[in-house]
C-alpha cells in the first residue's frame, strides 16, 4: 500500500458515497487509475464494504451498553455456544474475545433501559456458557469511531 492508496482508504471512510470523478481529483490520480487502484484495493479485502452510517438517537435506539462476559470455561465448546448465541443477536453491534478478568467485550444498542433490561434477561442470559456478565451503560460518546487511522509514510 502507498501513499496514493492511503489517499484513496482515507477519503472514502470519510465519505463512501463520494463520486469515483470527486475522489480521483482529491488524489491526484485520472479517473481510470483511481477506479483501478479503487477496485484493487477491494479485491485485496482493503476495502470489505460500504454502508451508511446511522444516526442511533434517530432511528430510536437512546442507550449504548457494554457488556464484559466471563465464560463457565475455555472448552472449545462453550467458546462456540457463546459464539454461535451472539451471531444470532443483532441486538449485539460488536463483539470481541479478549484478555483479562472477562472473555468477551459486546456493545448493545437498545431503545432504553426497559428494552437493555428484556434482551439482558430475555436473550442474553440465556446463554449457558455465561458465568458472569458486567454491564456498563454508556453515558455519552466522547469519539466516536470514524475510520482507522491510516498513516501517510
Amino acid at each position: 500500500m502507498d501513499k496514493l492508496d492511503t489517499k484513496i482508504l482515507s477519503a472514502l471512510q470519510k465519505n463512501g458515497q463520494i463520486s469515483m470523478a470527486d475522489l480521483s481529483g482529491k488524489v491526484g490520480l485520472s479517473l481510470s487509475a483511481c477506479h483501478r487502484r479503487v477496485k484493487t484495493l477491494e479485491a485485496n479485502g482493503m476495502i470489505s464494504h460500504y454502508t451508511a452510517r446511522l444516526n442511533a438517537k434517530a432511528i430510536g435506539l437512546e442507550i449504548q451498553v457494554f457488556i464484559a462476559a466471563k465464560l463457565t470455561s475455555q472448552r472449545q465448546e462453550d467458546i462456540m455456544a457463546f459464539e454461535k448465541a451472539i451471531l444470532d443477536m443483532p441486538e449485539v453491534l460488536e463483539c470481541h474475545y479478549i484478555s483479562g478478568e472477562s472473555d468477551y467485550l459486546l456493545r448493545v444498542a437498545a431503545k432504553n433501559t426497559e428494552d437493555y433490561q428484556k434482551i439482558y434477561r430475555e436473550r442474553l442470559t440465556l446463554i449457558p456458557s455465561i458465568s458472569q456478565m458486567t454491564t456498563m451503560l454508556s453515558l455519552s460518546t466522547i469519539k466516536d469511531f470514524d475510520g482507522f487511522h491510516l498513516s501517510n509514510g
